[in-house]
């Protein structure tokens, strides 16, 4: 079953400006020039976690930037999803932008859950590690296999809380929740806090396998970005997300 993940439709798309595409002997595309390998993928993530790190440390001295930096993040994230060929400067540039806002709403949290949830930062960080090594042990031993079932499953759970995100964000304009939507009204938000944490998690899954299956197909090397673009994108958000259900937890939405 063919991936509906934006970045990797792109990483593993059939055309791409500058390279010469072949069918291989399996019917499979094949390119001329340097090919994806594991230690490509290993190096730009790390590029691109070093420069969100150092956007972190900025957002955390100075959170009148978070707002900024999370609408310049987010075209960023769109200009890097839709742009057919791979742009390091601008998915480097959206790691530096995401970082900033990721430093600034952490220090807001701090602040503002420093009586119920001292810790909810560092905590949320080690819990984001702990997903992290705990997904890739799950994929890499196929306890969780990535078949058409799973994908199937994962789009539906996925688009469905899409929806309801969105329908939260627009209620929490009009105070529902005091200002969380969705997410600040009792048992139904820490419910969808949970929800967002598992979808994050099992995106990672999905990551995982397009890292795979890029390189199984002999993508070019610069795609490299693409994937880390898209594995960033996921880490930001399962730690947005628990960072929001530790804060429900604390007991003061």
């Amino acid at each position: 079953m063919a991936s509906r993940n934006p970045v990797l439709i792109r990483a593993t798309g059939e055309s791409f400006s500058g390279e010469t595409i072949e069918t291989g002997s399996l019917g499979q595309p094949a390119y001329s020039g340097a090919r994806l390998t594991m230690d490509d993928v290993i190096v730009k993530t790390g590029m691109l976690f070093a420069l969100l790190v150092a956007g972190a440390f900025v957002g955390w001295t100075t959170p009148g930037l978070t707002f900024v930096a999370f609408f310049l993040g987010l075209g960023l994230a769109f200009a890097n999803i839709f742009k057919k060929e791979v742009s390091p400067a601008l998915v480097l540039a959206y790691g530096a932008a995401e970082g900033v806002f990721l430093g600034g709403l952490s220090k807001t949290f701090s602040i503002v859950y420093a009586d119920t949830a001292p810790n909810l930062v560092s905590q949320a960080v080690i819990g984001t590690l702990i997903v992290f090594g705990t997904m890739l042990f799950l994929y890499k031993s196929q306890i969780i296999k990535v078949n058409g079932r799973f994908k199937k499953v994962f789009m539906v759970a996925m688009v469905s809380y899409l929806v309801i995100a969105v329908a939260s964000l627009i209620s929490s304009f009009a105070g529902v929740g005091d200002g969380w939507g969705f997410y600040g009204v009792g048992g139904l938000g820490m419910l969808l806090c949970v929800a967002g944490v598992a979808l994050a998690s099992f995106s990672l899954v999905m990551d995982f396998e397009m890292i795979s299956e890029s390189i199984a197909q002999g993508v070019p090397e610069k795609e490299a970005w693409r994937l880390a673009f898209g594995l960033a994108i996921t880490l930001v958000w399962l730690y947005t997300e628990l960072l929001r259900l530790i804060a429900i937890f604390s007991g003061d939405e």
